[in-house]
């Protein structure tokens, strides 16, 4: 599945290291600008310099074993419980494929290369 997350730009820190934490070690992120329905009724510093809200996407691609938990990473540290704590989105993907392999499907998303060099180190 893949993940799109809109949240606060404060939160980027909290979100980055929550998803580190639940073992989601992939994702890409991009600065966005965004006006909500309920932009007018909020009164804010910002509001006199900037007519957009200011948010990070986050954008993942998961195996299905792992949308909750980075959901739920996601929603943990964004959350405030104020308006504009944002949005997450799960879109369906029909495929993935890794170029450097061809492997198509789940282990295209899933490093077992790295799992492996990892459990290597551990018994030396």
């Amino acid at each position: 599945k893949k993940i799109e997350a809109i949240i606060g730009k404060t939160k980027f820190e909290e979100v980055k290291d929550s998803l580190l934490e639940a073992d989601i070690e992939w994702f890409s992120y991009y600065d966005v600008r965004g006006v909500g329905k309920t932009r007018e009724g909020r009164i804010y510093e910002e509001s006199y310099t900037n007519q957009f809200d200011r948010k990070n996407t986050y954008i993942n691609v998961v195996r299905d074993k792992n949308v909750e938990k980075t959901v739920q990473a996601v929603m943990q540290a964004a959350r405030t419980g104020e308006i504009g704590d944002g949005r997450i989105f799960i879109i369906p993907v029909e495929d993935s494929i890794r170029i450097r392999t061809g492997e198509r499907g789940d282990i295209a998303l899933y490093n077992a290369e790295q799992e492996n060099k990892t459990k290597r180190n551990e018994y030396k």
